[in-house]
């Protein structure tokens, strides 16, 4: 814990110094993902962007393309360390022991590597072509191969980003930045510290500050909160610190089979949904059962699924208003004959502390709340610029950056989210999804991470 942000920052060469330096350094649900992917869907080819929806924030004038490339390529050399699959082996991850399959390992460890990237500057559509000052990250392959550049590019382009606005601050500043930093950090912890009961786990990986705030971050949570800090989605503090790994699965699941799926009926469109449920239960032996219901439309989801789903351990809310989202899974779990104080609740879309704490208060006593903190946890440097408000213009402030599918076996992708200002895919598709799942606009809501 007793890191000299400011001076590492001040006196460091940042080429030297690589963002990702480990493959545990993802989301542990990514890796959950790549062995149900590896086991079900090994010779499918995806394709994968990153987009960022704060458009005021032009990335490709902040970000070199080569510093960039000189990242990625890092991370397309790195390798598991022989420690690291012992911990894989051997952890018991939510109870469960050998949770990944013995095959599986051998392959992550001999045969795995990361699909070729491509760089460029995102361009208008109109007839002059302008440059929009992002950058398209775009990453093609087997999915195997894809699939876990989300979290490694991800967490590369906004550290990226912080170096940058790093650079332009003297040593004097720095001090100021960090310590505004840890003042604010340690306020929310506080304010958690006050509440009993309180359940919560670290999901800030893919949009932090850097990894070493990251890592401050979770460390000083585990000090302070103790057993209410349920563990963290990072697998490499995970391991580092003896901490919980904490995930399961993501979008990219139902997006890609009902790609799939697409080519078929209606119905079978909308069954994709569903099976994608199956085949991972069956993946994984009935454990890890956690839905993420609002890809295409938390309530026509609910509405329409099968009995089966009700005795899942719980959901997980993304893009509906949490306090909204909970009340319908819980009187959907009553309607089907189930007692939602034994089910979970998980609530991770730009959480901050207050709307934790609302949250745990709401639910408490009706179901067994927690909450992913995420963005706000790891990357909150809002109003921390030690030249004031006039010199910030979100120089340290996070964005929403998402890596999202854009094709599954040659076919367009879709997500329709909760929140119109989440969906993604072509216009046309989009259209067919929402006829197709019964899932009606709703009203747009500000994405701040």
């Amino acid at each position: 814990m007793n890191i000299n942000f400011a001076e590492r920052a001040h006196n460091h060469n940042w080429k030297l110094d690589p963002i990702v330096r480990s493959l545990l350094d993802t989301d542990f649900y990514k890796l959950l993902m790549l062995q149900f992917i590896w086991k079900n869907f090994p010779q499918v080819p995806v394709t994968s962007e990153i987009h960022n929806r704060t458009v005021k924030v032009r990335l490709a004038e902040r970000i070199s393309t080569s510093a960039l490339k000189e990242q990625l390529d890092h991370v397309r050399g790195l390798r598991l360390r022989r420690s690291e699959l012992v911990w894989l082996t051997g952890n018991t991850f939510y109870g469960t022991k050998q949770i990944f399959h013995p095959d599986f390992l051998a392959w992550l460890e001999n045969d795995f590597h990361l699909s070729d990237y491509e760089i460029s500057e995102e361009k208008t559509a109109g007839p002059n072509g302008d440059k929009t000052g992002q950058l398209v990250l775009r990453f093609s392959g087997l999915w195997t191969e894809v699939t876990m550049w989300e979290v490694y590019a991800l967490a590369i382009v906004s550290e990226m980003k912080t170096r940058a606005a790093l650079a332009e601050l003297n040593e004097l500043e720095l001090d100021v930045l960090y310590a505004r930093a840890k003042t604010r950090l340690w306020d929310k912890i506080e304010l958690l510290r006050t509440v009993p009961g309180l359940r919560l786990s670290d999901f800030g990986t893919r949009r932090r500050h850097s990894f070493l705030w990251q890592e401050y971050c979770v460390q000083a949570l585990s000090r302070a909160l103790g057993p209410a800090l349920s563990g963290t989605s990072n697998t490499a503090l995970a391991y580092k610190h003896d901490l919980e790994a904490i995930g399961t699965n993501a979008h990219e699941l139902p997006m890609a089979l009902a790609a799939m799926a697409s080519r078929g009926s209606d119905d079978d469109l909308r069954a994709s949904q569903y099976k994608v449920l199956e085949l991972w239960a069956r993946s994984y032996d009935n454990e890890l059962l956690i839905t993420l219901p609002d890809t295409f439309g938390t309530t026509q989801f609910l509405e329409g699924a099968p009995d089966w789903v009700a005795r899942w351990t719980g959901q997980r809310i993304d893009s509906k208003d949490p306090f909204v989202a909970g009340d319908e899974y819980i009187a959907w779990l009553i309607h089907r004959g189930q007692d939602p104080r034994t089910k979970r609740l998980i609530a991770s879309d730009g959480l901050d502390v207050r709307t934790i704490v609302r949250l745990h208060e709401y639910f408490n006593g009706r179901i067994r709340f927690s909450a992913g903190w995420g963005t706000l946890l790891t990357n909150d440097f809002r109003d921390c610029h030690p030249r004031g408000p006039s010199a910030e213009q979100d120089t340290f402030g996070p964005i929403s950056l998402v890596c999202k599918l854009t094709s599954a076996d040659g076919i367009p992708c879709v997500k329709l989210s909760d929140n119109p200002n989440k969906a993604t895919g072509p216009a046309d598709l989009i259209e067919r999804y929402r006829r197709v799942f019964g899932s009606p606009v709703l009203a747009e809501e500000p994405v701040l991470v």
